[in-house]
């Protein structure tokens, strides 16, 4: 469904732009119907770009980036909202993401020009059929303010408003982050549900702990490349590359108090040229030397 080759994304910074910043390096994945792939990597990696690209908020610099065989890594207007009625993202803080003025279900309201000379009662139910969708009754949040319903309640309210546009695929950049623990689990199951229902999800975190519960796949991503790639249990269970290893390691324990245990340092001997993926199981690569 979605296919990422080579993609880069070089940025101009410095005094008048003199100098380049590489943010992504030759970045390839897929996204299949019903799969959920989680891009995992620390602040500054490069994963909110990556997602950005596929929304076409940023262009590639270079490489190419298709949704079901057509090139949309440099979408024209004319095009752009076409491609939107089969992706749509969500992101970190579902606070900024609403006007505090106006009431919250009109994030709803912004998309029904999708549906061109729909009917008052036909728009009402397939509000009410997306709120379902993502366990929201909708007497508890339409003709609500954001500031009189919870991170967890807005948050579910902007995947709904993706599911009203019966899309296909769902950037999930950092969406809850911002949750707390109870929260977290009921958006992470509601994920897992839609994925059921066949919606393709690029989950992009950089808590270990979350990719791990949710993804069919994983990607860890380092300084903008990728240093590890395949089924998630395989990524996990059998960790390859020496940044994967020091981002395992770091995971805090229950059963553990600060101080008990070493941790690696930050670079874990990896080096900051990475080599090319090579597969060192059947689906599973890793950027190491061969």
């Amino acid at each position: 469904m979605l296919t990422l080759e080579s993609v880069t994304k070089v940025y101009k910074v410095g005094t008048f732009g003199g100098k380049r910043l590489r943010a992504v390096n030759e970045v390839s994945f897929q996204v299949a119907p019903g799969q959920i792939v989680s891009l995992i990597g620390e602040s500054g990696s490069g994963k909110s770009t990556i997602g950005r690209m596929v929304l076409g908020l940023s262009r590639v610099t270079e490489g190419t980036i298709t949704f079901e065989g057509q090139d949309v890594s440099q979408l024209e207007s004319g095009r752009r909202r076409a491609y939107y009625g089969d992706v749509q993202g969500v992101f970190q803080d579902p606070f900024s993401s609403y006007n505090p003025i106006f009431k919250a279900d009109r994030v709803f309201t912004l998309v029904k020009g999708f549906f061109p000379g729909i009917g008052r009662s036909e728009w009402e139910e397939k509000v009410e059929h997306a709120l379902n969708a993502v366990r929201l009754e909708p007497g508890t949040c339409l003709d609500k303010y954001p500031h009189q319903l919870s991170g967890g309640q807005l948050q579910r309210m902007l995947i709904a408003r993706a599911l009203l546009l019966d899309i296909r695929l769902l950037v999930a950049d950092e969406i809850i982050s911002m949750l707390d623990a109870s929260t977290r689990i009921d958006v992470l199951n509601l994920l897992g549900d839609l994925k059921s229902r066949g919606l393709g999800i690029l989950f992009i975190t950089h808590d270990l702990s979350l990719g791990n519960y949710i993804s069919d796949r994983t990607m860890i991503l380092r300084r903008g490349s990728v240093v590890e790639l395949g089924a998630t249990e395989k990524v996990f269970g059998n960790p390859v590359h020496p940044y994967t290893k020091m981002l395992l390691a770091s995971v805090p324990h229950l059963h553990e108090k600060w101080g008990q245990r070493e941790h690696a340092g930050d670079d874990a001997g990896a080096d900051s040229a990475e080599p090319a993926l090579v597969e060192v199981e059947p689906d599973h690569f890793a950027a190491v030397a061969p």
